[in-house]
């Protein structure tokens, strides 16, 4: 019997990206349906639990840009299809999507690579700026992350990683 695949979304950052090919992505944490999530969300369908994964490897990836003052003011969330066994509950919370990474996941794993727009780059970088905030209640701080959160990401295959790197090295913004 072969292993059941779950869709994880993994934060990253466009300097990630350009490591994805050779290296993978090194990562010890993504967001995935997890049973914590199914119990926290009973009402929602599968396609409205994937989402609530999706929004918070998004909100992470904010944290991920804060700490590396290099990388393009754009979220990026990876999606990837990993073994069951790649991965390890994570901290069983109610309502937590957090799944721990067992190893790097390979490029050959990935479904989708979702980026922020130019025109997402001003909210971004404020979001940014006060992610930390955010997470710690200050509800101005989290206004400006909800701000982030209306720029929906685009969608990438795979199979254009190259351009969609150098179109983020043109567009620094």
């Amino acid at each position: 019997m072969t292993d059941q695949l779950v869709r994880v979304y993994l934060p990253a950052t466009v300097p990630m990206l350009a490591r994805l090919p050779e290296h993978g992505l090194d990562a010890t944490q993504a967001h995935a349906v997890t049973p914590a999530l199914r119990e926290w969300y009973a009402e929602g369908d599968e396609e409205e639990l994937e989402y609530v994964a999706f929004t918070r490897a998004a909100q992470d990836a904010l944290q991920l840009i804060r700490h590396d003052p290099a990388a393009p003011r754009r979220r990026v969330v990876v999606s990837a299809d990993l073994p069951a066994a790649a991965l390890d509950r994570g901290d069983g919370e109610l309502g937590s999507s957090v799944v721990e990474l067992r190893r790097p996941v390979p490029a050959a794993a990935v479904a989708a690579i979702h980026v922020d727009g130019v025109d997402a780059v001003p909210a971004v970088t404020a979001a940014a700026n006060v992610v930390l905030e955010a997470l710690a209640g200050d509800p101005d701080a989290q206004f400006t992350v909800d701000g982030a959160e209306d720029h929906e990401l685009e969608w990438y295959d795979p199979s254009e990683l190259e351009p969609l790197l150098r179109a983020a090295a043109f567009d620094q913004g």
